[in-house]
């Protein structure tokens, strides 16, 4: 179980790094007004991407099995109280917000993304609030 927990953690890592690395490259890319720095960053934003959805599907393959193991060993363990359901709706929520990247990415590459720097500056904290809730849901176990 032990090492379940160590590769899920360690690629939750992974997979936050391109959340909060990826809507600064944005307004990098927003910003931007030389064509030869907005394709540079086309490619940064693909490279980034593609880690990106490697750390999410491996963060949340790892969980699974995490999940998984307390089912079979001590099922209480996440069904006494409701962190744990708060904790999979906002990982569901990440996971719409990792969409929304690959989405804009995708616009982005194709130079028809009209979001301005300062609306990227403000999805760009969405992350930040998600990790947040999800520690302290997982640390604290409120409820």
């Amino acid at each position: 179980m032990l090492w379940l927990k160590a590769f899920h953690i360690i690629f939750v890592v992974t997979w936050f790094a391109g959340l909060f690395y990826l809507p600064r490259l944005f307004v990098y890319h927003a910003e931007a007004t030389e064509p030869v720095l907005r394709e540079r960053l086309k490619v940064m934003e693909r490279r980034l991407m593609i880690m990106t959805h490697i750390g999410g599907a491996l963060a949340v393959l790892f969980g699974l099995a995490l999940t998984g193991w307390w089912m079979a060993h001590q099922p209480a363990y996440l069904l006494a109280g409701g962190w744990f359901h708060a904790k999979l709706g906002l990982v569901a929520l990440l996971i719409g917000y990792h969409l929304g990247l690959w989405r804009l990415q995708r616009r982005f590459a194709r130079d028809a993304c009209d979001w301005s720097s300062r609306r990227l500056r403000w999805f760009n904290e969405i992350p930040s609030i998600l990790l947040v809730l999800i520690v302290l849901l997982v640390v604290v176990k409120p409820f």
